[in-house]
């Protein structure tokens, strides 16, 4: 089987915006003015953005204040969607670069810059679910963070 990792069609930019606008609606939520805005801002981050970040950002562009808990709602529900990616460890989030393609995070965090990259490895997911099912445990989304050194800082 060697190394399995597979690679789906990556969006970005208008691309990205489209694909979770088309991947939220069809799952029969509302694509909102609001949910649009956050989804915008979290996709221009290249690094995980915390949910203040984003509050901060888009109060600043719509001139009046967005609350923290208001964006923290919505970024639930694009996770729930698979528009976004939670990294749990800095409590921030990252823009789904192939919206509603569902699949086990993982994820390699630079303690240095704040870097998460995201790879896919169906082997080491296949294995992860594999320890839970044979606890007696249901895994619903694992998710693996690999705190560390990227490339740029070590």
């Amino acid at each position: 089987m060697g190394n399995h990792n597979h690679h789906h069609h990556e969006h970005s930019g208008e691309s990205l915006i489209d694909a979770a606008r088309d991947s939220l609606v069809s799952s029969g939520e509302q694509w909102t003015s609001m949910r649009a805005d956050i989804f915008e801002e979290l996709a221009r981050h290249e690094r995980p953005a915390s949910a203040y970040d984003i509050a901060d950002n888009l109060s600043a562009k719509r001139g009046k204040r967005v609350a923290p808990n208001s964006v923290y709602r919505i970024l639930d529900l694009f996770v729930a969607n698979n528009l976004a990616l939670r990294v749990e460890s800095a409590n921030a989030f990252l823009a789904n670069s192939h919206p509603g393609c569902e699949h086990d995070c993982i994820f390699l965090v630079c303690d240095e810059c704040g870097e998460a990259t995201h790879i896919d490895n169906d082997e080491i997911s296949e294995k992860v679910r594999g320890v839970a099912k044979a606890a007696d445990f249901r895994a619903r989304r694992p998710i693996i963070e690999i705190r560390g050194t990227c490339a740029s800082c070590s």
